[in-house]
């Protein structure tokens, strides 16, 4: 098992940027695929991005693609998702999940991944 600690969440204005970091503890995120999950308030966990435990894939919902990048650092043990552009809509908290050796089309379903974070709190005004 990984253990996962999200940071980096806040409040921001509509239009600005954050990035969020998912530490990992326990052992070498080296061969976990990653995914980002958010939920807003009333509404269902949703997939925002995954990263491959090989860096070389990523998958983004469409309602991020060109805003948000994710990304990985095994030396640090910690995943990112850069977001820019973002939108009063992307209020949510935003969670990471870990899958060892994680492959095929499972990234986006929240049921593949067996390691999570607590979460951080992203909240943009307009």
């Amino acid at each position: 098992q990984v253990q996962l600690v999200e940071s980096g969440g806040g409040l921001v204005q509509a239009g600005d940027s954050l990035t969020l970091s998912c530490a990992a503890s326990g052992r070498s995120i080296s061969f976990y695929a990653m995914g980002w999950f958010r939920q807003a308030p009333g509404k269902e966990r949703e997939f925002v991005a995954a990263i491959s435990w090989s860096g070389g894939n990523t998958y983004y919902t469409d309602s991020v693609k060109g805003r948000f990048t994710i990304s990985r650092d095994n030396a640090k043990n910690t995943w990112y998702l850069q977001m820019n552009s973002l939108k009063p809509e992307d209020t949510a908290d935003y969670y990471c999940a870990a899958k060892f050796m994680l492959s095929g089309g499972s990234y986006y379903y929240a049921d593949v991944y067996d390691n999570w974070g607590q979460g951080t709190q992203v909240t943009v005004s307009s």
